[in-house]
C-alpha cells in the first residue's frame, strides 16, 4: 500500500512520502520526497525551488529549537514524478519527529514562498548494541551509555502492539456472538 500526505501553504501544495513505506525505522537510512505542486497542478521541481528541509525531535526529552538533521535536497524521480526534491535520512532513535520543508521561487519561477510541516513517527530499528564486560573492554563507559540508549527504541511500536491486539480482539467478539445467540435461543426455546 502505498500512503501519501498532501499539505498546502500559500499557493503550492507538497505530496510527501517516506520509504520505506511511511514507516521510517530509528538507525535505518529512509528516503523522503515532495512532489510541490502549484496551484493548477504543475509541478514544481527541485530546480526552480530553493528549497530547505530541516528535521525536529518532537520527543519531551530533546525538545528545542535546534534543527536535529539539516539533510541536502536532490532532485530525485519517485512515482509518476521527475526532478522533485528528495532527501537521504536516518533518524537516530525511536518517536516523533518533524519535518519542515521551507521554499522560496528561484529566478524564473513563479509561487510563493512557503512552510510545510509533517509529523513522522519513527519505530525502533535494528539493535546493534552489545553488552561489554568492564574486564575486556577499555571503553565499557562510552559503550554503556550507547547501550541504554539502544535500549530505549526497543519498546513495542504501535503497529506491532496491533499485530497481537486485533486477533484476539476479533475472537474475543466471535466467542461474545456465539454466547449470545446460544444464551437467546435458550431464553425463547428455540433450537
Amino acid at each position: 500500500m502505498i500512503s501519501h500526505n498532501i499539505k498546502t501553504s500559500a499557493d503550492v501544495g507538497a505530496t510527501f512520502h517516506i520509504e520505506p513505506n511511511h514507516n521510517p525505522r530509528a538507525r535505518e537510512p529512509a528516503l523522503a520526497w515532495f512532489a510541490l505542486t502549484r496551484q493548477g497542478g504543475q509541478l514544481i521541481p527541485l530546480e526552480q525551488c530553493d528549497c530547505q528541509l530541516v528535521v525536529y525531535s518532537k520527543s519531551s526529552s530533546d525538545l528545542g529549537t535546534s534543527p536535529i538533521l539539516e539533510p541536502q535536497l536532490k532532485a530525485i524521480s519517485a512515482e509518476q514524478y521527475q526532478g522533485i526534491p528528495g532527501a537521504d535520512l536516518v533518524f537516530p532513535k525511536a518517536g516523533v519527529y518533524e519535518l519542515v520543508l521551507s521554499g522560496t521561487p528561484k529566478s524564473g519561477a513563479s509561487f510563493k514562498p512557503f512552510e510545510i510541516k509533517y509529523d513522522v513517527t519513527v519505530t525502533p530499528g535494528k539493535k546493534t548494541a552489545t553488552v561489554p564486560s568492564p574486564a575486556t573492554e577499555p571503553g565499557f563507559n562510552q559503550q554503556s551509555e550507547s547501550l541504554s540508549e539502544s535500549l530505549e527504541d526497543t519498546a513495542p511500536s504501535e503497529p506491532q502492539l496491533l499485530q497481537w491486539w486485533l486477533p484476539v480482539g476479533i475472537f474475543a467478539l466471535v466467542i461474545l456472538g456465539i454466547g449470545s445467540v446460544l444464551l437467546w435461543k435458550n431464553a425463547t426455546g428455540k433450537r
